[in-house]
């Protein structure tokens, strides 16, 4: 198929009532696998990488490779920078050729947040980008290195942010975090059901890592288009590397090569299969 705007991605989800899965990556094994499940299941993906990661996998080296895999794919693929915190970051990934970008300025005073996503706003729209924004504080952060607690959104402000920002998606706040959680989270449904009617855009969750399937799906029924999935994939993939080891007497890098694209491609297609699920509890 081809390399396409996120934006197109969301409309679909929202026409479908399905959730689509945003997966972040590190190496070219990450890429691979996450395209083979999209392949497999002949379902859209978003491809994408949080500027945290950049010192671990440069956005030189990793940026190229994600559009090259989204062009060749035989399943449409979006490619966005997650949590941009730098206007020159978002400036590279969209000369790149990433076709959706995010700065994340949530933790700063509301005005603020409305003013740097304007400005992000007006330079995507020069590339034709998708633009996705934060509002309220979703836990932790994407490396684990800082946690500034957890603030749900206010639907009040969600109205007026996506007004004066002319977004095209808004990632919320309702008890989710990045990374591990420690225990099971309780997501606020009832502020998702409001922040839906409060705005005509797509929603994005982040955190999705250790969510519930059900939740997922009750979460995807009010309204959330977009799951992003990080510390699974990074888990798998180093779940399934540490088997190869285990259960090998020799070892060579071609093996454990196919190692890290399986333990990709398998956690990816769960959670893709989760996302297209529809919900059958009571909402």
């Amino acid at each position: 198929m081809a390399l396409v705007k996120m934006k197109k991605l969301l409309e679909q989800a929202e026409t479908k009532g399905v959730g689509i899965g945003a997966f972040s990556v590190g190496n070219m094994e990450m890429i691979m696998g996450a395209v083979q499940a999209a392949e497999e299941l002949q379902t859209p993906i978003i491809l994408q990488i949080a500027e945290v990661r950049l010192k671990n996998s440069p956005l030189a080296f990793v940026g190229p490779m994600m559009v090259s895999a989204a062009q060749k794919a035989k399943v449409d693929i979006a490619v966005h920078l997650d949590h941009g915190l730098t206007i020159e970051t978002v400036k590279a990934a969209l000369n790149m050729g990433f076709t959706s970008v995010m700065l994340d300025a949530s933790t700063r005073p509301f005005e603020d947040n409305i003013s740097k996503t304007q400005e992000v706003v007006r330079l995507a729209r020069t590339f034709g980008a998708t633009v996705e924004a934060e509002l309220g504080l979703v836990g932790g952060s994407e490396d684990g290195s800082s946690n500034h607690g957890i603030k749900c959104t206010d639907p009040d402000d969600a109205r007026v942010f996506a007004e004066q920002t002319g977004i095209d998606a808004l990632a919320i706040a309702i008890g989710n975090a990045h990374g591990n959680y420690p225990a099971a989270p309780r997501l606020q449904f009832e502020v998702l059901k409001a922040i839906n009617k409060a705005v005509d855009i797509p929603l994005v969750l982040h955190g999705g890592s250790g969510i519930t399937d059900e939740d997922f799906q009750k979460a995807i029924s009010l309204g959330i288009r977009k799951i992003n999935i990080a510390t699974a994939s990074f888990n798998s993939l180093t779940e399934y590397a540490r088997r190869y080891f285990t259960d090998n007497d020799s070892y060579n890098y071609f093996d454990l090569d196919k190692a890290m694209i399986e333990g990709t491609y398998e956690n990816v297609k769960r959670h893709m299969k989760v996302f297209h699920h529809a919900f059958t509890g009571a909402v």
